[in-house]
């Protein structure tokens, strides 16, 4: 069991005669016995956290505070335990075909109408509170403490206001300089005594998201933007919320609240497996069998740029056809456009020279199919409107952007987009939002999202770097897929880093690029480059063609948060995928290919080549042979990469 057998049958006495009262400290363990909680009930809800028997966290409180909850000390009603073991089939792969749901569950039923919930698996704890209050009330605050060694480390995504991307660099501070002053955003990563701790959310619906404010002594605690009471539309695109209200969220009858989520990994690359915010995250309701993961080639990040042509590029027909054509040519499976092909005030209103219902049909005739971009504000307008209109297009999928909050109000829009979306059976991409909190499991049309300072910055700035990039795996990344949008062809080393937005570079190697087909997660995964580039360079296109947006297996192999990632991935044919990438430094790992079932294998590589150091697009193909007992050797330039594709020979 998840307790001790002592703690266990002075509980179920308890439990059987109906007694009111607290029975402390309730102690819950994973499965395999190395992770345990304590919680103990009095003026509050406490908490502390052991892992391999050592104390990870110190005392911390949570708490729930609504307008209709009873008032008086809090006192255990009753509690109980269970367990679960089982597999679940996603709807939508990830990281993997199927994903195991192995933990131990507490449930604590107080006096004042509040339950709390937790749950230990192997790789964490998580915890959420549940309300039986009927008819209207509000949630006035919530406590969710977390208190850590002061002397560890953090990759904190630091934010200046609740109104945000969400798109950051992840500052690694000492945990004790983290005060009031820094507010962060979520996933958030700590190395806490040697162990990494992630912080995230799942199962977000109907209340505003977590961020985190710190006190400077190792105490952190999350915090959330209140109801929206005034807001003034400032663009086309942005809704500001001028004033708030007094409480966080409006309920009426009994709610699930979401999970709050402590990743506990002992390696870095364990991160790379973790699944708690899907396991998290309530099933999907409906039919979803229509859904359809792919690769994207898309426009926006080249402004339209394409050469080497017989027609004028730009926001028109003929670009898009010669979108469609290519992405046809290697078997990318949507063209998405974004914004430019409509007024952004009336998503009926047409560009001069975009025709959508041809260039639907042209799609369809290629095998293609096509997305389409909207900002939130106008979408909210013509919700329903456009998506009929969308549907008769023959449209497969919408971009939503600029969003840019998660209070309840905005959270419950996520909602609704995806629900009437999946009603006409579009897929939804979100941009200028919050992290994913296990929509692939909730709304699997939800495919991928941003919330990530990504590849577009490249057009900009010299902010996406090799070290950021290593460090994405395992933060952002571990909350759900993230739509980074890789694939830059223009690459350079970060002393030849130039702004050029119609063509943009990217700093580390072209097998830097490539090798986050394999490392990061999106089920639409985005091509960015013009596609004038993919034509000119057929021998990569032989990996980034059939590369795969969605994987059967995931096998981490070496990491270091920061420095450098190597992970292995099985593909829905059957192949394996390697993909590594490091930060500025030079780098050799020796990998076993010891997960490979007996047998032969053919190893199709893409390598820095030897003057990646110097000119960032040098690579080198080559072929090798294996087995199950081969060590596969990478050799990485600064800011390199490393990709192979394994085949079993017949």
């Amino acid at each position: 069991m998840s307790i001790t057998k002592s703690l266990a049958a002075a509980g179920l006495l308890l439990l059987q005669a109906g007694i009111i009262h607290a029975q402390q400290p309730y102690q819950l363990q994973s499965p395999d016995g190395k992770i345990k909680v304590e919680i103990s009930v009095s003026d509050s809800v406490y908490y502390t956290v052991h892992v391999d028997g050592k104390a990870l966290t110190d005392k911390a409180a949570i708490g729930l505070q609504t307008s209709a909850a009873k008032a008086g000390p809090l006192k255990v009603k009753s509690w109980k335990t269970s367990g679960t073991d089982a597999i679940l089939e996603p709807i939508v792969w990830q990281k993997s075909k199927t994903i195991t749901d192995k933990h131990n569950h507490m449930r604590i039923d107080l006096t004042n109408g509040l339950s709390l919930e937790w749950r230990a698996y192997n790789e964490g704890i998580a915890w959420h509170w549940l309300s039986s209050h009927k008819g209207n009330y509000t949630v006035l605050a919530e406590q969710a403490g977390f208190r850590f060694d002061p002397q560890g480390r953090s990759w904190y995504p630091q934010e200046d206001e609740f109104f945000s991307h969400n798109e950051r660099l992840y500052k690694n501070y000492r945990i004790d300089s983290i005060d009031q002053r820094k507010l962060a955003s979520l996933p958030a990563l700590f190395d806490v005594k040697g162990v990494k701790v992630l912080l995230t959310e799942s199962d977000l619906f109907n209340y505003p998201g977590m961020w985190l404010r710190g006190k400077g002594d190792g105490r952190l605690g999350g915090v959330f933007p209140a109801y929206p009471k005034e807001k003034k539309i400032t663009s086309d695109r942005d809704e500001k919320v001028t004033a708030r209200e007094n409480y966080l969220a409006r309920v009426n009858g009994p709610q699930s609240f979401p999970w709050r989520i402590m990743m506990i990994a002992r390696e870095d690359k364990d991160l790379l497996a973790n699944q708690l915010p899907y396991l998290l995250a309530r099933p999907a309701k409906g039919d979803y069998s229509w859904i359809k993961p792919g690769k994207v080639q898309w426009d926006w990040w080249h402004y339209n740029n394409v050469y080497n042509v017989d027609f004028e590029s730009g926001i028109n027909n003929a670009t898009y056809k010669y979108y469609i054509d290519v992405a046809a040519k290697y078997g990318i499976e949507y063209v998405l456009l974004d914004e430019g092909w409509c007024d952004t005030r009336d998503l009926l209103k047409l560009k001069p020279g975009i025709d959508i219902a041809e260039l639907s049909a042209y799609a369809k005739s290629k095998g293609v199919d096509l997305l389409l971009w909207s900002s939130w504000l106008v979408l909210d307008k013509q919700l329903d409107t456009a998506l009929d209109q969308f549907r008769k297009w023959g449209i497969k999928g919408i971009k939503v952007d600029f969003m840019q909050r998660d209070d309840q109000e905005m959270v419950n829009y996520y909602e609704r987009v995806a629900k009437a979306a999946a009603a006409r059976h579009m897929l939804v991409d979100f941009h200028g939002a919050y992290k994913p909190t296990g929509w692939l499991r909730s709304m699997p049309n939800v495919m991928t999202s941003e919330g990530v300072f990504g590849n577009e910055i490249s057009k900009f700035a010299g902010s996406i770097t090799p070290e950021h990039t290593a460090t994405l795996p395992f933060t952002r990344m571990a909350a759900g897929p993230m739509d980074f949008t890789p694939g830059g062809m223009v690459n350079v080393q970060k002393d030849q880093f130039a702004v050029v937005p119609a063509e943009p570079n990217t700093l580390g190697t072209r097998c830097n690029q490539m090798a986050m087909y394999v490392v990061f997660e999106s089920p639409l995964q985005m091509l960015c480059d013009i596609p004038t580039h993919y034509l000119r360079e057929p021998e990569c296109m032989q990996f980034l063609g059939p590369v795969p947006a969605v994987w059967q297996q995931t096998v981490p192999l070496q990491s270091k948060v920061g420095d450098y990632v190597a992970i292995a991935r099985q593909a829905p044919n059957g192949n394996w995928y390697v993909g590594a990438m490091t930060d500025w430094s030079e780098r050799e790992l020796d990998v076993k290919l010891d997960f490979l079932p007996a047998g032969n294998y053919k190893v199709s590589v893409w390598k820095d080549g030897v003057n990646a150091n110097k000119n960032a697009k040098d690579y080198k193909m080559e072929t090798l042979s294996a087995t199950n007992a081969t060590n596969l050797h990478i050799k990485m330039a600064k800011g390199g990469g490393y990709v192979a594709v394994i085949e079993a020979v017949k």
